[in-house]
């Protein structure tokens, strides 16, 4: 275990901290519930939002921005919607040395004064569809926080979209749910169950929310990403409507989607260890670092042969070196450990005499010696390699936490205390009163209703209920 890094065995909420604080990704804010993102945990962050903002352009999206601060009126015209965010809510009552003639909100979501805007875009169906994202800060007053997890500002993208047919924007809301889903497989290294969510757990304002589900290492669930399928509720409320191609007036359609910076800390949750952080190579904002070891007499010819090979390898990977001649190289094995960097590249005496290097894998420890000619391509390969294992590994985590209790004292007893053995896959009745007496006894909730499950498990009945079931759910407890 590395210095001052609580094991997860002893405290997993300790040790998520202390990986966060130690390993330089972010620090506590004066204003308590903030935070500050320091300068490797806003690197993971623009390696994140640079990928996604790729993705979201390439399904033909555009970027934009719009106010932080949102008129009181514009939430209390979705009903829902301001009653959903009411408690989080932070409102501004004076500016300028004057009580302001109607209280401005500060952003818990941006619904509400987008769809004021699309009414002033919208006047035709040649206006649609509009496809808006929008990278932000938002503020929710939480009450419980969490370094990147659940602070009371923190960063997101969001998603708006306005659409002609109730087909076209339900496709969009799944389309861009497969977008979170690919993100969080092929660069986070993340496995999630893709679903719906119930009435019970669905977004404020919407029709239907679906949403990418990952178990952490502590078997509790994390919520990555969300797609709503708003309907024409906001369309309504701000009198949204265009002039269809026959001549008559509708009401658009509408979605939104969104991920935050809650993402880095599914990062830490799900690869890290007892050393600290284990990041997957697509995203972690060093891929190599280069260390030299060396006694006085051979230094400036190693270094110098490890200089050449770090700018063998700087054209293809993100890498940095470590010529630091104040520390020793077992603390700087550590230090770089404890930053997560996926490949650690050794040169000594020897090695360079050879025309070799030495690679070593964070994830396992494993060295592998190579030809200074190949370094670019075993390096490469060792990286592709990590981030497939660091996929698998967190799969068959999952796979080995979720249980089909046949029994509610069989699944009950998965969420005593307040830990969690893992998740429950079960046949559900999907009655809200039985959603929410399963929250009141063991605070767990449905994550979501796997869409990977369509069919509905035909004859069975509701583990909890007793009642014929009509969907399959997986209960978890969630951060």
């Amino acid at each position: 275990m590395a210095e001052g890094i609580t094991s997860r065995d002893q405290s997993y909420a300790d040790w998520y901290v202390d990986i966060v604080t130690k390993a330089g990704l972010a620090d506590y804010s004066p204003v308590k519930g903030c935070m500050v993102i320091k300068p490797r945990g806003y690197a993971l962050w623009e390696n994140i939002q640079r990928e996604l903002d790729r993705m979201f352009k390439e399904t033909g999206h555009q970027n934009a921005y719009f106010p932080m601060l949102i008129p009181e009126s514009f939430l209390r015209k979705e009903a829902e919607h301001v009653e959903g965010f009411s408690p989080e809510l932070a409102v501004v009552t004076h500016a300028g040395g004057e009580k302001l003639d109607e209280p401005l909100v500060m952003r818990p979501t941006s619904e509400t004064i987008i769809w004021s805007m699309y009414k002033k875009w919208v006047q035709s169906y040649r206006d649609l569809p509009i496809l808006i994202n929008q990278w932000a800060n938002v503020i929710r007053w939480e009450k419980r926080t969490r370094l990147f997890l659940r602070t009371t500002e923190f960063l997101w993208q969001e998603g708006h979209t306005a659409h002609a047919t109730r087909q076209e924007a339900e496709e969009e809301t799944l389309r861009m749910l497969e977008v979170y889903r690919r993100f969080a497989e092929e660069y986070m290294a993340l496995p999630v169950v893709v679903g719906k969510k119930t009435a019970m757990e669905k977004f404020a304002g919407a029709v239907d929310t679906y949403s990418i589900e990952a178990m952490m290492q502590d078997r509790r669930a994390l919520q990555a990403g969300t797609s709503h399928f708003l309907g024409q509720n906001f369309a309504r409320a701000f009198d949204v409507t265009f002039q269809g191609a026959d001549g008559e007036l509708e009401y658009v359609w509408a979605t939104s989607w969104g991920v935050s910076t809650r993402l880095v800390g599914a990062l830490v949750m799900t690869h890290s260890d007892d050393k600290g952080l284990v990041l997957p190579p697509r995203l972690a904002p060093t891929q190599v670092v280069v260390i030299p070891i060396y006694r006085k007499d051979s230094a400036d010819k190693v270094r110098t042969y490890a200089q050449e090979v770090a700018e063998l390898l700087r054209p293809h990977l993100r890498i940095e070196t470590d010529f630091d001649d104040q520390a020793s190289p077992g603390w700087k094995f550590a230090e770089w450990e404890l930053r997560g960097v996926p490949l650690r590249l050794e040169v000594g005496p020897r090695d360079m005499e050879q025309g070799k290097v030495c690679l070593v894998r964070r994830d396992t420890g494993e060295k592998i010696f190579v030809e200074r000619g190949l370094v670019v391509t075993e390096s490469q390969r060792l990286l592709a390699e990590i981030q497939e294992s660091l996929y698998q590994r967190a799969k068959d985590f999952r796979e080995r936490h979720t249980f089909k209790p046949q029994t509610y004292d069989d699944f009950k007893a998965l969420f005593e205390g307040e830990g969690a053995r893992g998740w429950a896959l079960i046949p559900f009745c999907g009655d809200p009163a039985v959603e929410k007496r399963v929250k009141e006894e063991t605070k767990a909730t449905v994550r979501c209703l796997p869409l990977d499950l369509k069919d509905p498990p035909a004859g069975q009945s509701c583990v909890i209920s007793g009642k014929e079931a009509t969907t399959w759910a997986i209960f978890g407890k969630a951060y």
